[in-house]
């Protein structure tokens, strides 16, 4: 994949700003936007409005891009459509500090724009928190701290064992390529991003021309639950090189921030360095990671020991946080899994930014007894649904708020449902072709492995 994929999803997201959805023909939709408190905002309601408000987070914008013109209802442009013909408004702030880490803005400024929402178009009869990425971060935190104002939570690819598991997982990334392939990469209190992140795409491009350094890289990426899979219209490739390939394409277009500009934000938003790799056992890191079957392949392939390398990485000095730092990214990123209306998470089983393990992590917050359903896709990429699928998981979540119970929510029952909606909402970006593709409903079972750096609770 190319940088001109990024380009082109960045004049997707404007072209799409441009399109003001309707509910149908005969309801069309009052659009309202402004700002509350310097944060830009955009609500649409339809005439036949159901008294059912959506509440969105936004994922992540970087630093490293220009801020979005779009503010984003949904993930998919039609879900939007199709929620408004259905009756549901819709809304979401683009908070006063749109990119980075920007949490803190948005729990104040999602509530500000739900007050309005009551005051100007009135009371909703229940209001969904949503969001994706670590927007789903931002809804859980609302949905948390705010039990009155919501009935539901619905999540997308979220980050949902938190700030610090996430960050952690980066620098253990950028750990194992300094210790393994002396990367010579800056961690933390990064001076110069730019050459950094250089740095970075370069030991990552580098690694996948050689068996015994794709081995490395192999295990470094595992230590962050990185998958050997990235192309969402094909199955997960069998071979050891072209996974290790993979990995390093969620390296270099994905997970870069770690150590450029959006960590140099971070760390200026904290107060200070909030990661840390002290104490941490990479030998049992690895023992638990879904991508331990690759690095065994990819050592045993290249002759290597990886018993070795685990030595080396055990002995390498480690990074101690600064306590206040930590501190501000527990308060702004970590999800508690204490809700007391029901929380419906979906997840692709591959995805390099924001792993599956992350479910597993939340759902163990939670506990056996919370009110919690999580559905998984069988599908690579962050965040790669199709708008069926989203549809299908607010029916389901809908339906557990209107019955008192969850339905049925097996893959065959839900890929059944979602076929079943119209095939403008049956296709995905494919990253790879830099094109919209259509595709079939594809949830699935899927028991995700333990995340790497969650906190214990």
């Amino acid at each position: 994949m190319a940088r001109r994929g990024l380009v082109f999803l960045a004049l997707l997201t404007i072209f799409l700003g441009l399109m003001v959805p309707r509910a149908t023909a005969d309801a069309p939709v009052t659009r309202y936007e402004g700002e509350l408190e310097g944060a830009r905002y955009l609500v649409l309601v339809p005439e036949n409005w159901n008294g059912t408000l959506m509440l969105w987070s936004h994922g992540m914008y970087s630093l490293a891009y220009p801020e979005p013109e779009r503010i984003a209802l949904t993930s998919q442009p039609t879900t939007e459509s199709y929620l408004l013909e259905q009756g549901y408004a819709l809304a979401a702030s683009q908070y006063r500090t749109v990119r980075g880490w920007s949490i803190e803005e948005a729990l104040t400024d999602q509530i500000r724009l739900h007050d309005w929402f009551a005051r100007t178009v009135g009371p909703p009869r229940r209001t969904i928190a949503a969001g994706e990425s670590i927007g789903a971060i931002t809804a859980t935190l609302l949905a948390e701290r705010n039990p009155r104002r919501f009935a539901g939570l619905m999540t997308f690819c979220g980050n949902l064992a938190g700030g610090a598991a996430h960050w952690n997982s980066g620098l253990d990334l950028g750990y194992a390529l300094n210790t393994l392939l002396d990367a010579r990469l800056e961690l933390v209190r990064i001076t110069d991003p730019a050459a950094n992140v250089s740095r970075f795409t370069n030991v990552v491009q580098a690694a996948t021309a050689n068996p015994q350094v794709q081995a490395r890289l192999a295990l470094a990426n595992a230590l962050a639950e990185i998958p050997g899979w990235f192309d969402a219209t094909r199955p997960r490739p069998p071979d050891v090189a072209e996974q290790v390939f993979w990995q390093g394409v969620w390296d270099r277009f994905y997970r870069a921030g770690a150590f450029g500009v959006d960590r140099v934000a971070l760390e200026q938003r904290a107060g200070g360095n909030p990661s840390w790799n002290v104490g941490v056992d990479y030998r049992r890191i690895l023992a638990k990671a879904g991508e331990r079957p690759l690095v065994e392949r990819a050592y045993a392939e290249a002759g290597l020991d990886l018993g070795a390398d685990l030595d080396k990485l055990a002995k390498a000095p480690r990074v101690a946080p600064d306590p206040a730092a930590a501190g501000y990214l527990a308060r702004f990123g970590l999800p508690l899994g204490r809700t007391p209306f029901p929380v419906l998470t979906t997840h692709t089983v591959a995805d390099g930014i924001a792993p599956a393990a992350h479910e597993r992590a939340y759902a163990e917050r939670v506990g056996p007894g919370g009110d919690l359903r999580q559905l998984f896709v069988n599908r690579a990429g962050h965040c790669v649904f199709t708008a069926s699928e989203e549809i299908t998981a607010l029916r389901t979540l809908e339906r557990r708020l209107d019955r008192g119970h969850w339905p049925s929510s097996g893959p065959t029952a839900l890929n059944a449902e979602a076929a079943g909606l119209a095939p403008e909402h049956q296709t995905i970006f494919d990253a790879v072709g830099e094109a919209r593709v259509t595709t079939t409903p594809a949830f699935a079972w899927h028991s995700p492995p333990p995340y790497p750096r969650a906190l214990p609770f």
